[in-house]
């Protein structure tokens, strides 16, 4: 471990000690104080719309509402999977709503957005993975929208490539997947999604995708991770195109799911996004709260010149 990084607690210590404790100052958040929040909220339920903001309980849900944004959730609201740091219900899921594409782009024109994330439950029992509702939805906002950017998150659609195919021939702007965690956790931490088949999608997206698609990915510390893991991941994640990186915090969830091994200080992140950024990515956010959307407009601003 570096000694200009030696800011995380152990991690076999880490996990009693979090058993029970507040969350430190650096994580609560503050509850609404405009109508902002309860108008989104209601526009998303006269949609049938689900969002990433509530079904993962996003920690920032009431600041980005509150902003007049949101991460659209398509395919459902029911996952194949069941990643061990994840709230989204695993269960059968319903057959896809062929009117959702719409739904989604209709709440995109009404807030005004300049910048959607459009993510996705893991649909494993369609053939394509879902990537075609990806298609629909990005096709329907830019027919509503045309000036907005648009960001997926996509799951790794088993790695297929007529999958992934028809979501890069969809044109977004940003193509964001998340690794997740560091290679030795990725076992215990997420279902079916391997450390090996995340960087096999990030690579296919920078080899296929236009030169002014940025890819983007980001890991949850906190887990039981080393520096020296982190680090590695940065490398791997360079090796393969990512351009934009995003650092935070997990956070456990309801239900007795996988535990929170440590809070890492607000300066380790600091020191991280340094770190990341002298290593060659374009554009970081690394600290406590961030999550993989949170400001996304501003990060991929920051980078595309939008």
């Amino acid at each position: 471990m570096e000694a200009e990084l030696s800011g995380v607690e152990n991690t076999s210590a880490g996990t009693a000690a979090t058993r029970g404790r507040r969350l430190p100052a650096w994580l609560r958040v503050s509850l609404p104080r405009t109508p902002v929040f309860s108008h989104t909220r209601e526009l998303l339920r006269a949609l049938r719309l689900h969002t990433v903001c509530e079904s993962a309980r996003c920690p920032n849900q009431w600041e980005c509402w509150d902003r007049g944004t949101a991460t659209f959730m398509i395919c459902g609201d029911r996952c194949t999977r069941a990643c061990r740091f994840c709230t989204v219900t695993t269960a059968r899921p319903l057959p896809l709503d062929p009117d959702e594409p719409r739904r989604v782009a209709e709440a995109v024109r009404i807030m005004r957005l300049k910048h959607v994330v459009i993510t996705s439950v893991a649909r494993d029992d369609l053939a394509d993975g879902g990537a075609e509702q990806f298609a629909r939805t990005i096709k329907a906002v830019r027919s509503v929208s045309p000036e907005v950017a648009i960001e997926v998150l996509t799951p790794d659609f088993n790695d297929d490539d007529r999958a992934l195919d028809t979501v890069f021939d969809a044109r977004p702007d940003v193509f964001n997947h998340n690794i997740e965690t560091v290679r030795r956790l990725t076992p215990n931490v997420r279902s079916r999604a391997t450390y090996e088949m995340s960087l096999s999608v990030l690579r296919k997206a920078r080899q296929r995708l236009p030169a002014d698609c940025r890819t983007k990915s980001g890991l949850m510390l906190g887990l039981g991770e080393e520096i020296d893991e982190v680090l590695e991941a940065f490398r791997d994640l360079q090796a393969v195109g990512c351009e934009i990186l995003t650092l935070g915090q997990y956070l456990q969830p309801e239900g007795g799911r996988l535990p929170v091994a440590e809070y890492v200080r607000p300066e380790l992140f600091g020191e991280l996004g340094k770190r990341a950024l002298a290593m060659g990515f374009a554009c970081v956010a690394s600290a406590p709260r961030v999550r993989s959307s949170y400001r996304a407009d501003c990060l991929a601003g920051a980078r595309t010149g939008r």
